[in-house]
């Protein structure tokens, strides 16, 4: 069953594809018809909506969770492109349509403006006035997809995105556990006590004045300012000719320890510093809006707050709730395991597969197998095979990886020629790169003009050219590691709601809101690595889930070929304790 959530002119909602006649109901009656229409039958309902982030904050907020979705903003951006649905018409159509142009919808659109839950019960939900046509859409997409020749393979992919949707909602929802006493700590231990406005903690004031002091600077020099800090600098003779932290350290002068540690504590205090702390943490819970296939590879973006990069020792302030704890895990060396099965390489699948047919590491498994001397020399020239590296150790053992894994070279060199030619590669599933776009085609048009007589044109599009390829071989193996870790974050999600509630018993206290209330539920997605928060009598059941999570979505997205994807798994009631 696929009930399509269509709004209209009027504010209302048409659902239609329910059982019986389709149903109009005003915004915030849709939680009770969806709860509904989830517990009716043994086959949870596929909804399907213009954005997810329009209806699902608040359904959550209203304690309804629903198992499936089909996002028609997210679907209808990677078939409007896949090389696998070009001759749809879809694909075909005109430029600049309203699904093409459909804005993505924010988390926090939906978020009541300062008025506690508790007080007067959920908010009504806000929904967007009538927009395009979702039913017509939808047969559009369906009709794209039955006649691609990766249907099964599309099917997938628009099913993991949806479901990846879903669970950026719930996390957004229940938020990732946050000590804000503990983060003022660790910011008062490490930049002093917290300063007043528009002053610098007492840290960074004695780096400012070890630094004037080793310039022989004058009192007004600000190294915040680049230029101004780079020509005191110069004045001094220190030859640095830009403030990058390798080039500082290759250099000998007074100023440069006083510097890097300014530039270090500098980047915690404005990334992850008090004012962090007083915009992303509320009610104990920090919680950042994801962008789903926010990069063009398909990886997940944040909108605001940083929470793909947050820094190790501010991660001391990730405390789970009394009674609950974190389950931890990330793939081991993905994107090379991943290379070796879209390549069907049986021998480097081989090479970070046991004997036992478990994961061991690829890169200890490659010297093993007498390609490479070195684990150093085997990562260095695997990361230069996916990301375009050709000198140095790269550049060395290259001719060794290709003669041990001809398929798998052979795949990214591949992609790299195409993207070369100005031409589009695909991932796995479908999701295809975009083209290179109108800088790329001007160079090539003016790279043997006859005016060009030093050659300097030519040079500068054989320049692009080869970055551009660097793009395209990295883009199929870092948006295929993409798809196995959506299909990873999709089949954990559906797991974790199976497991069910902990025992009333179990001490189990916090802030989680339903519909997670005493269920183990995800609250942070890196790239290749998740965190749970779970009741501590579910600690055990989740690390299995989380096992046979990743084993599922290899499967998915490779059938039987012999690779493995294993995890580091570790429980822990703060972050940086399962690192």
């Amino acid at each position: 069953m696929q009930p399509v959530v269509v709004p209209q002119s009027d504010g209302s909602i048409v659902v239609t594809g329910v059982p019986g006649e389709q149903r109009r109901v005003q915004p915030d009656e849709l939680p009770a018809l969806v709860r509904d229409v989830e517990a009716a039958g043994p086959t949870p309902p596929r909804w399907v909506w213009a954005d997810t982030n329009r209806f699902y904050p608040g359904l959550l907020r209203s304690g309804v969770r629903v198992e499936r979705a089909h996002d028609l903003r997210l679907c209808h951006r990677i078939l409007r492109h896949s090389t696998l649905t070009s001759s749809s018409a879809l694909a075909t159509a005109a430029p600049g349509g309203p699904w093409d142009t459909m804005p993505a919808v924010s988390l926090t659109d939906d978020e009541p403006a300062g008025v506690p839950d508790t007080l007067f019960g959920p908010p009504e939900p806000k929904v967007a006035e009538a927009g395009p046509d979702p039913v017509e859409e939808l047969r559009h997409q369906h009709d794209a997809v039955a006649a691609s020749p990766g249907q099964g393979r599309l099917g997938l992919l628009l099913a993991a995105e949806s479901a990846g949707a879903l669970a950026a909602a719930e996390m957004h929802h229940a938020g990732l556990p946050w000590r804000a006493d503990v983060h003022d700590a660790v910011l008062t231990e490490t930049l002093g006590p917290r300063p007043r406005y528009g002053e610098r903690p007492e840290r960074l004031e004695a780096l400012v004045q070890r630094i004037r002091a080793a310039l022989d600077a004058p009192a007004s020099l600000n190294p915040d300012s680049h230029p101004d800090l780079l020509k005191a600098m110069n004045l001094a003779g220190v030859g640095a000719k830009t403030l990058r932290k390798w080039e500082l350290e290759r250099l000998s002068h007074p100023v440069i320890e006083p510097l890097l540690e300014y530039k270090s504590l500098s980047r915690l205090l404005t990334a992850n510093g008090w004012n962090w702390l007083d915009s992303w943490v509320r009610d104990g819970r920090f919680r950042t809006e994801y962008v789903v296939g926010g990069v063009v590879t398909g990886r997940w973006a944040t909108n605001g707050g940083g929470a793909l990069q947050l820094p190790k020792n501010v991660r001391a302030a990730v405390v789970a709730d009394p009674g609950w704890t974190f389950v931890v895990a990330d793939a081991a060396q993905l994107e090379p395991r991943v290379l070796a099965a879209m390549a069907g390489d049986e021998a480097m699948a081989a090479a970070g597969r046991g004997d036992d047919g478990e994961g061991i590491d690829m890169y200890a498994g490659i010297v093993a197998t007498g390609a490479v001397d070195t684990r150093e020399r085997a990562k260095i020239g695997m990361l230069g095979a996916m990301y375009g590296g050709t000198t140095g150790v790269s550049g060395q053992v290259r001719p060794q990886l290709a003669a041990a894994f001809p398929r798998a070279m052979a795949l990214v060199d591949d992609a790299a020629r195409a993207g070369e030619r100005g031409e589009v590669v695909t991932t796995h599933l479908g999701r295809s790169s975009p083209l290179p776009g109108e800088t790329w085609q001007e160079l090539q048009a003016g790279a043997y003009s006859a005016d060009d007589g030093a050659g300097d044109a030519a040079a500068r599009a054989r320049s692009y050219t080869r970055s551009w390829g660097r793009f395209t071989r990295n883009f199929v193996v870092q948006g295929t590691a993409a798809e196995w870790a959506l299909c990873w974050l999709a089949s954990l999600r559906r797991r974790l709601w199976q497991l069910g509630m902990a025992d009333g018993g179990d001490g189990v206290e916090g802030a989680v809101p339903a519909p997670f209330t005493e269920r183990a539920h995800l609250v942070s997605f890196v790239h290749d690595e998740v965190v749970v928060h779970t009741p501590i009598s579910l600690a055990d059941a989740v690390a299995d889930e989380v096992r046979a999570a990743a084993a599922e979505a290899g499967r998915l997205l490779f059938g039987d070929f012999p690779v493995a994807f294993p995890l580091s798994v570790a429980t822990a009631t703060c972050y940086t304790d399962a690192e």
